[in-house]
């Protein structure tokens, strides 16, 4: 019984976030176009750029959120209700404290823009609009909407998408459309970000409430409850240095452009990096939702059980990410000369190296299972992350430009994530033998190889279609990647025991 409601949660909630998912790229694609036609991309490097500092207050978090879902599982699971309103108190309690310290931070930086800014070929008072817009959408977060948590561990994240991700469409399109339209339209932009957010907390306020009506932590009584709850601090002492390291991997690299070249290339670099976060926002929500599923998994203390649905989902991930990487290769360069055109175009070294990076980034099943098992003793990992990708990155940027910045990017992932994180989890998690992991995940490699070359014979040889616009874009994109999908589907499912036992997993949702 709880494995079908874990199933039936996991689906309901992939199916809304799988809509919106669709609606927001769409909108996030016009609303970049309309970005650079109307306001050139040195306000888009801008608005990137502040969008990536932000980010760095933010680490102020120090990973309280993820702490707190883990001390939830259980609670949930038995239906505590105690429980439960004392561990969001404590999480109530945790965030007013790191709201006024992000407050701090944000005006302390902003003495710093005249300097960080001096290169802009934009009047300085965009970069304190743009920040600060942004900074009272975010602190939004920590006073009103952290709540949120109960939902998301409850596997009812479907309700957050309809919340955020609702009224996020609707402030796209107000934005695209005073850009266009109405004078000063970078102002109504600023503006509309600030009045939406407020309406996402009021409504994401009045689903919880209607949820969990018993639902009333006490922010006054966080700091005597946490005493209870000691693991909330611990877990977020320990994911704050995990914190640290997705930070220096997804937010830094802008930062380290903008500082070698402009906020013009920074723009460039931006328009691939939308089809990145475009096709991680779909593998986020095909798969992300599991995640809750996975901690009752773990809750439950079935070992053959959970690696089972370890290599199934590290099976399906692969392969997910394997097809949007091989049509990012295929198609992504197309793609931004009819979207945004030639200028736009990034090196092909770079391109490749970014390509590599994604399919990691994609593919990364270890961290949903040591979240369920709450290890992030690990500290030096992330620490070790931050400091290769950083220092690489400003190493390799000197002397290869983009490329290099890139290239750092990548060996840090290589080290960490692809060595260090599945080796922790089986030692640490499942406690057996790491080369298990090494063979099965080589042969994955492997195989996909193989339906790549396959793939590109194949489409040589069959297809001949010239790329002048979105229908012929769409045609050619249709077949090449159903050519790879199909083919590496085949060469897995007649391999691997793994993706076979997920196939019919998807079979019988289909069936039934």
């Amino acid at each position: 019984m709880q494995n079908t409601s874990r199933t039936a949660k996991s689906i309901h909630n992939v199916k809304v976030a799988l809509l919106f998912y669709i609606l927001n790229l769409i909108l996030q694609f016009f609303s970049r176009k309309i970005f650079l036609d109307y306001l050139g991309s040195e306000v888009l490097g801008l608005n990137t750029t502040a969008q990536n500092l932000l980010g760095f207050l933010n680490l102020a978090e120090l990973g309280i959120g993820s702490a707190v879902a883990y001390n939830l599982y259980k609670p949930l699971f038995d239906q505590d209700r105690t429980a439960i309103n004392a561990i969001v108190s404590v999480q109530g309690w945790l965030y007013r404290r790191i709201a006024y310290i992000v407050i701090i931070g944000a005006c302390i930086l902003m003495c710093f823009f005249p300097m960080i800014f001096a290169k802009a070929q934009v009047p300085l008072w965009y970069a304190y609009g743009s920040f600060i817009a942004l900074l009272a959408a975010a602190l939004l977060s920590y006073f009103v909407n952290y709540r949120q948590i109960v939902l998301s561990a409850d596997q009812k994240e479907y309700k957050i998408t309809l919340s955020v991700q609702g009224v996020k469409v609707v402030k796209i399109l107000f934005q695209i459309l005073a850009i266009r339209f109405l004078e000063h339209g970078y102002v109504w932009w600023m503006g509309l970000e600030i009045v939406m957010a407020a309406v996402t907390s009021y409504v994401l306020d009045k689903n919880i409430r209607k949820e969990y009506p018993w639902l009333q932590p006490k922010v006054s009584e966080g700091k005597a409850l946490q005493k209870q709850y000691p693991g909330i601090i611990t877990k977020t002492k320990q994911i704050f240095f995990h914190k640290i390291g997705y930070f220096v991997l997804t937010q830094t690299s802008p930062l380290v452009i903008y500082a070698y070249t402009s906020l013009t290339l920074v723009a460039i670099y931006g328009n691939y990096m939308l089809i990145v976060s475009g096709v991680t926002l779909l593998i986020n929500a095909l798969l992300n939702s599991i995640a809750a599923g996975v901690g009752n998994l773990v809750a439950e203390g079935n070992k053959q059980k959970i690696k089972s649905v370890f290599w199934e989902l590290t099976a399906l991930r692969m392969w997910i990410a394997s097809v949007i990487c091989f049509g990012m290769y295929v198609l992504g360069d197309s793609f931004i000369i009819l979207w945004v055109g030639n200028e736009y175009i990034l090196p092909q070294s770079a391109f490749i190296i970014l390509i590599i990076t994604t399919f990691i980034n994609l593919s990364r099943t270890n961290d949903a299972f040591i979240s369920a098992y709450g290890l992030y003793q690990d500290i030096w990992a992330p620490i070790a992350e931050a400091s290769l990708n950083l220092g690489l990155s400003i190493l390799l940027g000197y002397y290869y430009g983009l490329t290099g910045i890139l290239l750092g990017v990548l060996i840090s992932q290589i080290i960490i994530v692809y060595s260090w994180k599945p080796y922790f989890l089986y030692n640490k998690g499942f406690k057996d033998s790491f080369t298990e992991y090494i063979l099965r995940y080589i042969k994955y490699i492997g195989l996909l190889l193989i339906a790549c070359l396959i793939s590109n014979l194949i489409i040589k040889r069959l297809t001949n279609i010239s790329i002048l616009n979105y229908l012929q874009w769409s045609i050619y994109g249709f077949i090449t990647i159903l050519i790879y999908a199909s083919t590496s589907l085949l060469l897995l499912s007649c391999t691997d025991s793994a993706s076979r036992k997920f196939l019919k997993r998807i079979y019988k949702i289909i069936k039934a």
